[in-house]
Parts: structure tokens; sequence; C-alpha cells
């Protein structure tokens, strides 16, 4: 279905387009003049030792110098004491009625407190704002004295940031007015799409009866060929999506909808509104045999729906219903992407167009990589587009050792090893596929050379065990001619990488070691966290907290994707993300076992090794949190069950078709037209 064929659809049912956008624009405009601007005042305070503790040497007296270490335990103290029941009806006896937030400084690792609060007035924000301050600091003075502290030992708070003029915040204004807008827009294409679906099904029936009238009875000129009447299809859009996702900064994105908000990401869920109205339509349906990856997708939802609803029923703050809604949008795009890879592809030789297509887009964004390792730089710093913004705060270069982690275009240096990780086997595949032999040398084995050489550079464990786990999947399974020259080529890439970037692989190897040893300093905090998450999924152990509310700015980084769903959407959603992990790898199982060809066979070994990687990393860091990484995912296991489907329908035994009744003449069979 082209676009133009989607606006003869909509100008035909305008009587569903035009009332429902109408009163989804009187509803916006109804709810700009009734929700009030709200204004947020903040402030900030620090704790500092007692003065037994500042008159010790190295401090010389200066009780600033002290104002780190155990202070940081004391300040999460205060701030759970802030959080509690309690304080909040203390304090809405002193006046402080609106909603207000207490946490850490963003990006401090000190004992620095931000202190908020949000509200229609402006006079009296300000003045809640200097009530929740100065009430503060009678609680750390009430916890000590709850605790017979010595006078001499008392810790102090001290302000750092007055209470600051009230500031207007219009997004969850303008957030709230656009859902109505969208919602009303989306329902009235839904249902012009699904009364023409019902009116081009009666006009068939009709057609098969006998009866066909008089407007369809001949065929309608042709159409010219332009933009808008070119045929639409699943490829195209999902093409769309990987240049907006591998050349658009994963960190930029719009406004209202926070980190999952990216070009990209809105554009998965149009092509999503796409297939739904072409599928409605009765243009399209969905291909047979690949309903693996989508029935892996409703479990997810169902893990997702349920922890949402968990959250629903707890007292979260604002940010946590904001997480919990951005994780909803977020679940709909890894739909939108699975269901058009797997549902939406009706031709093999597009698929492998597809899948071409993004080990290309991989290898130009590896070359990002690489300019920014060699430059200590970050070429996506540079990048600003109108209407976006930066979702992720303080992004700067990142160092580790003497070296510079590129993350090209995606927004941290392990989302850009992961990304690359699970690309790199179908690289491997396109290079020995025979019909790719008529192109030279360079153009099957340069996107292998780029995407694997940029592995290193990134300096982290998930990019090696990624690499290592490519290759201990796929090179044993090669014939022993290519297995041994496979070996050969790696022990010398090594060596090219000891002459060219000397001290690459000793750092490399020294983390490893430091790992193994258990003296590495990142490997321990994670190890602490494990500990940490412990009495989150103590409170709600099958449902969780809600899906996208465990995030760094209210709790801390987990760098584990399996902690961060069991605290998110617990034991259901853990399971949920295992599913999809072995849905993976089942695909990639599948394919090589009923492949008819070699080339079939490496490439179900490509999508076992991919899934393997998926697999493990996610142990390392939270995977599905970077949109770069989990839209690769989702869209390689969708393409695994598109391939997985061919497969089984190339190898299932023809059955001979019934016989049939004798033949019509082409010429007497009603000829059907839908209207334009």
């Amino acid at each position: 279905m082209s676009l133009a064929d989607l606006l003869a659809i909509m100008r035909r049912r305008w009587y569903f387009m035009v009332p429902l956008t109408l009163l989804s624009l009187f509803a916006g405009g109804y709810l700009y003049r009734t929700i009030p601007v709200s204004y947020e005042s903040q402030s900030s305070v620090t704790l500092l030792d007692s003065t037994a503790i500042a008159d010790m040497a190295p401090t010389f007296g200066n009780p600033i110098a002290n104002a780190g270490g155990s202070l940081v335990v004391t300040a999460d103290v205060l701030i759970r004491t802030l959080q509690s029941g309690d304080s909040a009806k203390e304090l809405r006896s002193r006046g402080v009625t609106d909603p207000y937030t207490v946490g850490f400084a963003a990006q401090s690792d000190s004992p620095l407190l931000t202190l908020g609060v949000t509200g229609t007035d402006r006079a009296k924000v300000l003045r809640e704002t200097t009530t929740l301050t100065d009430f503060t600091g009678e609680q750390l003075k009430a916890l000590q004295a709850a605790s017979r502290v010595p006078k001499g030992y008392a810790v102090q708070t001290a302000p750092v940031v007055l209470p600051q003029t009230p500031v207007s915040q219009s997004k969850s204004r303008y957030q709230n007015i656009a859902a109505v807008l969208i919602a009303g827009m989306v329902g009235a294409f839904l249902l012009s799409i699904l009364a023409e679906g019902v009116a081009v099904v009666r006009r068939r029936g009709r057609a098969l009866a006998g009866y066909v009238p008089r407007r369809h009875r001949a065929s309608p000129p042709e159409r010219p060929r332009g933009l808008l009447v070119r045929r639409l299809d699943a490829t195209t859009i999902l093409s769309g999506y990987l240049v907006l996702a591998f050349f658009v900064p994963s960190n930029l994105t719009l406004p209202a909808l926070g980190g999952v908000g990216t070009p990209a990401n809105v554009f998965a869920l149009l092509g999503l509104l796409w297939y739904l109205a072409t599928w409605l339509g009765g243009r399209i349906l969905p291909a047979r045999d690949t309903r693996l990856p989508r029935v892996a997708m409703c479990v997810l939802a169902a893990a997702v729906l349920l922890s949402y609803l968990a959250d629903a029923t707890r007292e979260s703050s604002h940010e946590e219903v904001l997480g919990a809604d951005r994780g909803l949008i977020g679940l709909g795009v890894w739909t939108a992407l699975v269901v058009l890879s797997s549902a939406g592809i009706q031709e093999r030789s597009r698929l492998d167009t597809l899948m071409r297509r993004v080990v290309v887009l991989g290898t130009v964004v590896a070359l990002i990589g690489y300019y920014d390792f060699f430059a200590a730089t970050n070429i996506a710093d540079s990048i600003h587009i109108p209407g976006l913004h930066s979702s992720t705060a303080g992004i700067s270069t990142m160092d580790r050792g003497s070296f510079t982690r590129p993350r090209s275009t995606t927004s941290h240096p392990l989302e850009f090893g992961g990304m690359l990780a699970i690309l790199v086997p179908f690289a491997v595949h396109q290079a020995f596929d025979p019909v790719r032999r008529h192109a030279g040398a360079l153009r099957r084995w340069g996107p292998v050379a780029i995407m694997a050489g940029a592995l290193p550079l990134t300096v982290s464990r998930t990019s090696i065990i990624g690499v290592f786990i490519v290759i201990l999947v796929m090179v044993p399974r090669w014939k022993p001619q290519r297995r041994w020259s496979a070996i050969g080529l790696i022990l010398g890439s090594v060596a090219v990488f000891k002459v060219i970037i000397p001290g690459l692989i000793g750092t490399i190897t020294g983390l490893f070691a430091s790992f193994l040893s258990n003296s590495d300093s990142s490997t321990q905090a994670r190890t602490v966290k494990y500990s940490a998450i412990v009495p989150y999924l103590k409170e709600h152990p099958w449902f969780g907290r809600g899906f996208g509310t465990f995030t760094p700015d209210l709790y801390f980084f987990t760098d584990n994707q399996y902690m961060l769903t069991l605290a998110e959407m617990g034991v259901l959603g853990l399971v949920a993300l295992l599913v999809l992990f072995v849905t993976g790898i089942h695909q990639g199982g599948a394919i090589r076992r009923l492949a008819r060809t070699e080339s079939d066979r490496e490439l179900g070994q490509a999508f076992l090794a991919s899934a393997l990687v998926a697999l493990v990393i996610s142990a390392t860091f939270d995977a599905l949190s970077f949109p770069m990484y989990a839209g690769m995912f989702f869209l390689t296991l969708g393409a695994g069950g598109s391939y997985l489907g061919f497969i089984r329908r190339e190898a299932a035994p023809e059955v001979p078709a019934p016989r049939a009744a004798p033949a019509v003449p082409e010429a007497d069979l009603p000829r059907l037209v839908e209207s334009r």
C-alpha cells in the first residue's frame, strides 16, 4: 500500500477523519485552557563532617574537605527519611502541600542533595521550597539526637544553592495535549482503515457471488508514477528506520518523549501503523510460519503490562510514572520492529536486501568509531538537530588507560561494542555467501574487518566477550581449511594490533586479569549493586516495580540487564527476557537444521551466534536501556523468524492439489477493481 492509497482511504472515509480530528483538536484546546502552568523551585544542601573530624589532618580545619566518603550513607538515610510518610505528613502541616522531590544531585558522588517542589502557584512554591530546605536540616538533627550522637561529632547541613525563583514547567502540559491529539488522529486513521477493509471484503464477496457493480467492471486508468504512489513494503520502512537509528545520535530525542523518543523509534511506530493499515485494508497477510518471534513478544508484552499495573497499585513518584509510560512506548517500538521484519516481508530477496543494508550501515557506524578513537573525540557531540535535545546530560569523551573509548553515534561505548558484536556474524555470512562472489574481496570482507576491528577499540570486556562468542560458535562449524585459515587470521590480527596500537592488547588483558583476581573496582561496584537489588525484589517479587521505573536518577545503575529486569518486572519479566533469547537461539538452530544449502546453514549459525552474544553480554550492561542496541536485537530477532519461515516453506513437501472443477474462462469471471 502506497502513501497515495492511504490518503485516498482517508479522503473516502472523511466521516471518520474529520469529526474525530476536530474532536481531538477541541479536546487539546480545552486542556490547554484548563491545565494550569506548573512551576518548579529547587535548592541544594550538602552535609558537612563534625568539628571533631574537621580538626584532624590533612583538612587543616576546612570542613568542606571531608564532605565525602561515609557521609554519602548518611545522606541516603536522610533522603529516605524525607521520603517517608511521617515526613510528608509533617510537611503538609507546615504548608507543603505540593509534590516535592529529594535526591542526590546529578553527576555527584558527594553528599550533595537536591530538593525540589512543583506546583501551580509560583509564590507558594518558593515558600514551600524554603520550608523543605529548613526541614531537611531539622530532620538531620533529629536523626542524630535519636541516636544520641555527641555534639562534637554531629553532622550538619549547609545550603549550597538557596531556593531558586520558580520556573515554569510546561513539558507535562504539552505532553498531555499531544497525547490527546495523537490518540484522536490515530483512532480516526485506524477506524478509516478498518471501514475500508470491511468494504473491500464485502465487495469481494459480491464479486464471487456474481454481482459486479458498474463502477468495478472496468479497470481504472493507470496511475502516474511518483513518490506518493510508489509501493511501500516492510523492507523500505525498516531501511528508513536503520538510517535514522544509525546516523542520528541515539541521545538526541524529542523533548516530550524522553530517552525513548529518538527519531528512529518514532519512525518505527509510524511503520507499525502502516502495517496495521495495510493488513486491515486487506492488502497484506502475515508471512506463513513466522509466528514464533511474535509469540515471544506477546510473552514480553504480558510481563511489561503486568509490571505497569503493579506500578499503578503502589505509591510511585511522578518520575516513575513517566518512566513506566516510556516503557510502554519502548515496547511498542520493539513490537513494531519484530512485526515488520517477521510478518511484513513477503519475499526472501527483500529480506536479503534488508540484512545487507544492516551490515553496510553498521560498517559506516564502525568507521565513525575509528575516527573517534584516533582523534580522541566524539563526532556525535558536534551534531545538533533542531527540535531534538540530548536525553543524557553530561556526555563526554570516555577514557580507559591511555585510550579514548569510541561510541560513534551511540550513547555509550558499551552500546557501540554490543551492537557491533551482534552484527558481525551476519557480515561474516555475507562475505562467504556464494551469491555475492561477483562482488570484489574488498566489498565482501571490508565490513568484517572494519566491524570486528572496531570492537577492541572500545577497551571493554563486553566487546571482547562478544567477539569471542562469535568465534567460538561459528569457526568450529567450518571446514578444516577455512577454520585454520580463520584462526591464523585472528592471531595475525592480534599481532597487528600490538604493533599499530601499542598497549591496547595489554590494557584489555589487564581488564580480564583484574576481573579474575577480583581486584577490578568496576567489577566490585557491580557485585555490590547485586545485593542492593534484593530489597526491591522482595517488595515485588513476581511483577516488579514497573518496566522503565528503576532509573539511575532515582536509584542506581545496575549494569546488568537481568538484575534490572528482576527489579522492574520481577520473576515473570526475567522469564520473558529469557524466552526472547531462547527464541533467537532456537530460530538459528532450526534454520541450520532445515536448510538445504550450505549458505543457509551458515546463515542459521550466524543467527545462533548473534542470539548467544545477546544472551551473554546482557549480564555485563543494561542492554535494553540503549535504543540502538535494543533496536538491532529486536530487528534481528524478527528477521530470524522471517528467514525460518522461508526455510520451512522451502523444506515442506509439496502436497498435490485436489482435483478442481472445470475451469471457467478468465473472460467470464467478474473483474474486481477496488475504488480509488
